[in-house]
């Protein structure tokens, strides 16, 4: 089964979900930056609306636009946010942490991993920056932290046709093995997806032209 992913801005696209196979929504802020948290109102309000409709919600963690080289009062208002989006019955957390030398932040990820409940953790395309050869063993480290989810293009400029990177994806989901989803997005829409699916292995797929 394929599970899909709409991305929403705010609370301006909800009225578009009338497809039954959107069973998930990436709830975000800002989309024009690549996507940041989303207030507590517009959280609750989603929540509400969407858990009404039996789809679930992903919350966008990220305090800003730009690079993922978060400092320490940034990595505070991420604790905050996360602990607001818990409390408002969202049922993921999506965010990213890089050191300055393109690594996971795993400093920043263990100081942030107590606020997160037992929530489901999904790592965004923050993933795409990490060099592809040092990806796999990121991969291992992100499922050490209990992490479910892997956001990726495949790419790191995030712009490039996905279909040119379906190598990497592949290779990306047969590492995986099933002990962590590897979700595609960037240039994923309704009519390319299941080409994607079968060309990558992937099961998860993500964007705002799914519907």
């Amino acid at each position: 089964m394929i599970t899909k992913e709409f991305c929403a801005e705010n609370l301006a696209d909800l009225h578009k979900l009338n497809s039954p196979d959107i069973t998930r929504v990436e709830l975000c802020d800002n989309l024009a930056v690549g996507g940041t948290t989303p207030s507590y109102g517009v959280i609750k309000e989603a929540n509400q609306y969407l858990h009404e409709k039996n789809i679930s919600t992903a919350i966008m963690i990220r305090p800003r636009g730009g690079n993922f080289i978060y400092n320490d009062l940034e990595l505070r208002v991420m604790e905050e946010d996360i602990l607001r989006a818990a409390e408002l019955e969202s049922d993921a957390l999506v965010l990213g942490l890089l050191t300055q030398d393109n690594q996971l932040d795993k400093e920043g990820i263990e100081q942030l991993l107590p606020s997160t409940q037992g929530l489901p953790l999904v790592f965004h395309m923050a993933f795409d920056q990490i060099p592809q050869k040092d990806q796999f063993q990121a991969m291992e480290d992100l499922i050490g932290y209990g992490f479910t989810r892997i956001l990726t293009h495949g790419n790191p400029d995030g712009k490039s046709d996905i279909f040119n990177n379906l190598t990497h994806l592949k290779a990306l989901v047969e590492h995986a093995s099933g002990r962590i989803d590897i979700q595609i997005g960037g240039g994923v829409t309704k009519d390319n997806f299941e080409e994607l699916v079968e060309l990558t292995g992937a099961k998860q797929v993500h964007g705002t032209q799914l519907i």
